[in-house]
């Protein structure tokens, strides 16, 4: 039997879209500061060398300096961050404002008692440099982040709406068909024609869900189970299915509708011109950080429609696409054709999705 739909409770190592601070807490957004600001050092390194290209003994003063402010600075704002939500973005921008700094100023005088040898007041317009420097650094990096969250809003809002096409598009000839074998089943096999029925109210009920952004990959793996016994019904001996699945990575987060309409395409593409038929080997494993998901299916003949091929690229441009928008670039889609079986092999960050593991159906 098909296992229960899983129950999903979120997951929160996902971007979080209403709020235009990102994580600064990640190793990738930290290495990114540290990069921008050392480019800056370096330029400034530049400009204020009297001899030479580079002023050394500079660079490595305002270095150590910045670096040490970029770090702390980017710590206070992770540790603040889930209580900046609640805020608007005017204020949001104030406090963070005011926390650098603030902490810039405290760096300022730490670095005024460790290397200047004679005990002086640190000189006023020195502070202000240090504090306008950091005024103006940091009001263009959260201009960054709001335009880069607004571009991420827009991208998601459109890719939404092609995962609402993409999810709403069940093709006619395979709804005919499904109700043409259903038909011809009610007399002869009633309870094959029930379950055929079930079947197909769930791949348009998914079809129909379209406010879920992820899924477990259990989840939309029975998807594939429901779809492929509708075609196994049509298709008979013609069509054989192998799946080797890890049992592990049923939590796995996945976007909903991405492997259904690769196992599609590979019905389409790979099975149904072929009047032998083929296998379908559907095949999940992980490394390290990452799951892959590979769809085996026979290479489509040199004499099958040109359209469909083409047809074929937009659906995986299109999921593509979307995985790229869900999962910031860690994840990838490759297909490639060796020795006659065509290869879609996807690459999945690993992240979960809570489940109810005791139930079974």
């Amino acid at each position: 039997m098909l296992p229960a739909r899983p129950r999903i409770e979120g997951n929160p190592t996902l971007p979080n879209a209403d709020f235009f601070v990102p994580d600064l807490c990640r190793v990738r957004a930290v290495f990114l500061l540290l990069l921008t600001s050392e480019l800056i050092v370096l330029l400034l390194s530049i400009l204020h060398a009297r001899s030479g290209l580079i002023d050394w003994h500079y660079f490595g003063l305002v270095s150590l300096f910045v670096q040490w402010t970029v770090l702390t600075s980017a710590a206070l704002v992770c540790s603040l961050r889930g209580w900046l939500k609640r805020f608007s973005t005017a204020k949001v921008v104030i406090i963070i404002t005011a926390v650098v700094m603030l902490d810039v100023l405290t760096f300022t005088l730490i670095a005024d008692r460790i290397l200047l040898v004679e005990a002086q007041a640190l000189p006023a317009h020195l502070i202000a440099r240090n504090l306008l420097a950091a005024l103006i650094i940091t009001l263009m990096v959260l201009r960054y982040f709001y335009l880069q969250h607004q571009w991420r809003q827009q991208k998601q809002a459109e890719m939404q709406s092609r995962m609402t096409a993409l999810q709403a598009r069940i093709h006619p000839h395979f709804l005919f068909n499904s109700m043409n074998t259903i038909a011809s089943l009610i007399a002869s096999r009633p309870t094959q024609a029930e379950d055929a029925v079930l079947d197909l109210s769930e791949l348009f009920r998914a079809s129909l869900r379209t406010q879920d952004r992820l899924i477990t990959l259990g989840e939309e793996l029975t998807l594939c189970q429901r779809y492929l016994a509708i075609e196994q019904l049509r298709l008979g001996e013609r069509l054989s299915v192998d799946w080797d699945l890890d049992g592990d990575l049923a939590s796995q987060a996945i976007p909903p509708l991405t492997l259904q309409p690769l196992v599609e395409n590979a019905i389409y593409h790979g099975i149904q011109p072929r009047p032998e038929g083929g296998e379908i080997r559907i095949h999940t494993y992980r490394k390290r950080h990452f799951v892959y998901i590979e769809v085996h299916n026979p290479e489509r003949p040199y004499n099958a429609d040109q359209a469909g091929h083409r047809g074929n690229r937009v659906a995986l441009a299109n999921i593509r696409a979307r995985l790229e928008t869900v999962f910031d670039g860690e994840a990838l889609l490759k297909h490639s054709v060796h020795a006659g079986r065509y290869t879609v092999t996807l690459r999945l960050p690993w992240r979960t999705i809570a489940t109810d593991g005791d139930n079974s159906q």
